[in-house]
């Protein structure tokens, strides 16, 4: 078996090599030796029944059914903060380098329409890959990918790496195959979307995707982006050609690029910019949807013109005073538009609007309504912000470029924090809807989070549409609530910067309770929190400006009172230490446990560790169905393998206290 196992290695490496050259332009080989040193491999691994992970046969497919397993992400995959103007993006340049006080230096690159991947290589092999899902967690699409050609299976050193990337189809072959499908897609991206996603990677292998890398995150630091790239492109990924530094000139490139679109063999919907320097990443972080320090530029969207007949200011959840344009109704992209915003005050200087005007509306990203640009004054007067906040009244204090309401009892504020308190990613109280809310809330005073559980439900068995059933199933929701864990209890106040993605960060990196969070706030430079990756002191001070806040200390108080906890505490606590040094990995598709994560819950619960990937410190794995390489490497290693089956038994055997 172990000359077996050699004359496989040798073959595998040295097809890989040749894909490696032929892909870079630069064949070493006719196309009649590949294949017959190609049909050699594959003989071999009918003989002996191995398929390595690297093996060029990976890419044909197979026709096996398998589910698309969900698998957690082990690095930031977030979207991306965007803007629709050169003007928009020069001024977002322009902050961060006054913020810095410093000239610094952005990369600029093509933001492919396409698919995003997540591919995770293992000592330099591709060891599995991930769609982008909802940033957390995201459908194993391993076999499928090892079906893109351009996609190295063996990296030309043997080294830890995820990278992300875009996966798309060329303009030339999208018509073409398009043709061959039963039901036509309607653009590249679609059809690259639905091949990406079959469950027989066979037929994947049939569409010739091709994928561009942009990103890659390594065990070791790495100083640049630049210096990213070009590790990348040593280890044999593609990159797109389209990459520039920039001190200046970013208009002149835009425009260029812009006028070149049609002309590129794959389509993208914009660019994206990125500060070079990776210490400077780390110091501006992220928020909950974007890093702070990537901005995407997208293209023009589709326009129509309209009047403005009214502007009005909308007050958000963290207090944030949006200036809305209520116009006549105009037909853009399809879609029929009665509001569009207008961003902040600067926004409005800048294109001198006031009410009558005649204006251009686009739907940005084919999605958000925007004013774009006046093209006849009714009046020379430009709108300007109110001094006071429409809803309660109290001043509106200006921070940056937006204007905010800092009274948290303002009723705009208040509807919005009782509709986030309640939502699905957070107590997910799923009886208490909108209608019911703001019926509450208007007749009843039910106004604050902790009213909720103070209020007498019984008084809606008098009014219209609530009979027991319903106010009893409304009953049963808010106590259930009680006993969500702590990150939903903790995500659930609305605290800006502080989403579940977040929460889970801090407990991964000690949080246990409210009181701890206090505390690492009221301690002089809050070491505790500016030495987690992605916290910078302007994140460290929106958090100490809202958690320190008297009436989100009096909230918690309150909500304390009616039975919440705001206590990791309780969630791991179980009667046997006997998982207490198990390191689980979870890998496959699951019946009771869908998504995979409730599994990974139930484990971290009982005092065990979660890892994403295979080492020789797993203890255990746990096995659905379409399991891949996480499997022959834990047979390999020895780990204990878990079915469904045999976890739910071992729930049973270790209930919570």
């Amino acid at each position: 078996m172990s000359d077996s196992y050699t004359a496989l290695r040798e073959l595998c490496d040295l097809l890989n090599g040749w894909d490696r050259a032929y892909r870079s332009g630069r064949p070493l080989v006719s196309d009649a030796e590949f294949d017959r040193r190609y049909d050699e491999l594959v003989e071999l691994e009918r003989k002996t029944g191995i398929v390595l992970p690297d093996s060029p046969t990976r890419r044909v497919g197979s026709d096996l059914s398998s589910e698309l397993a969900e698998e957690a992400h082990t690095i930031p995959v977030l979207s991306l903060d965007k803007v629709y103007s050169v003007n928009e993006l020069v001024a977002w340049m322009t902050k961060l380098r006054s913020d810095h006080q410093q000239d610094l230096v952005f990369t600029g690159e093509e933001k492919l329409d396409g698919v995003s991947l997540v591919v995770y290589y293992q000592e330099g092999v591709l060891a599995r890959a991930l769609t982008r899902g909802d940033g957390r967690v995201g459908n194993v699409v391993t076999d499928n990918a090892r079906t893109i050609r351009s996609l190295p299976l063996k990296l030309a050193q043997p080294v830890n790496l995820v990278v992300r990337g875009e996966v798309f189809l060329p303009k030339d072959r999208f018509e073409e195959v398009n043709k061959r499908m039963e039901l036509p897609y309607a653009n590249p991206r679609n059809l690259a979307a639905g091949t990406l996603r079959r469950v027989k990677s066979k037929e994947v292998a049939a569409v010739p995707l091709e994928i561009l890398v942009y990103e890659g995150f390594f065990d070791e630091p790495v100083a640049s982006h630049c210096a990213v790239r070009e590790r990348l492109a040593e280890l044999g990924f593609p990159l797109s050609e389209n990459f520039r530094v920039f001190g200046a000139g970013v208009e002149e490139w835009v425009q260029d690029l812009t006028q070149k679109r049609k002309s590129l063999p794959y389509e993208i919907d914009g660019l994206v910019f990125k500060l070079d320097r990776m210490d400077l990443r780390e110091e501006l972080g992220y928020t909950g949807h974007h890093p702070r320090w990537a901005m995407a530029y997208k293209f023009e969207s589709p326009q129509g013109e309209s009047t403005v007949l009214n502007i009005e200011v909308q007050i958000g959840r963290t207090g944030r005073a949006t200036p809305v344009a209520r116009i006549q109704p105009v037909s853009v992209g399809g879609a029929t538009i009665t509001n569009a915003t207008l961003h902040n005050q600067a926004y409005i200087d800048a294109l001198e609007l006031g009410v009558g005007d005649r204006v251009v509306i686009s739907r940005r990203g084919d999605v958000i309504p925007a004013v774009e640009k006046v093209i006849e004054k009714a009046t020379p007067q430009v709108w300007q912000m109110p001094k006071t906040c429409p809803s309660c009244g109290s001043p509106l204090e200006q921070e940056g470029g937006h204007h905010f309401c800092r009274n948290l009892d303002c009723p705009d504020i208040l509807r919005y924090s009782l509709s986030f308190f309640t939502a699905g990613d957070n107590l997910d109280i799923q009886t208490l809807g909108p209608e019911t809310l703001d019926f509450v809330f208007e007749k009843y005073g039910v106004r604050h989070p902790e009213d909720l559980y103070t209020f007498d439900w019984n008084r809606l068995l008098e009014e219209k549409g609530f009979g027991v059933k319903k106010v009893k199933a409304i009953q049963e929701s808010l106590e259930a609530g009680k006993n969500k864990p702590f990150k939903n209890q903790l995500s659930a106040l609305g605290i800006p910067e502080l989403g579940p993605r977040t929460v889970e960060l801090l407990i991964e990196n000690g949080l246990d309770s409210w009181d701890t969070l206090v505390q690492w706030l009221e301690e002089p430079g809050a070491p505790r929190l500016l030495n987690i990756s992605g916290f910078g002191e302007s994140t460290v001070e929106t958090l100490r400006k809202w958690v320190l806040h008297p009436t989100l200390q009096k909230r918690v108080a309150a909500l304390r009172e009616q039975g919440f906890s705001f206590r990791l505490e309780g969630e791991t606590t179980v009667r046997s230490s006997a998982w207490a040094d198990q390191v689980w990995c979870v890998t496959g598709g699951f019946q009771r446990f869908n998504p995979r994560s409730l599994a990974e819950e139930e484990i971290k619960k009982r005092g065990a560790r979660v890892v994403g990937s295979v080492s020789s410190k797993l203890t255990h794995l746990l096995v659905g169905t379409g399991a891949g390489s996480k499997l022959d490497k834990a047979v390999q290693l020895g780990v204990k393998l878990v079915t469904e089956e045999e976890f739910v038994k071992l729930l049973e055997q270790n209930p919570l206290e």
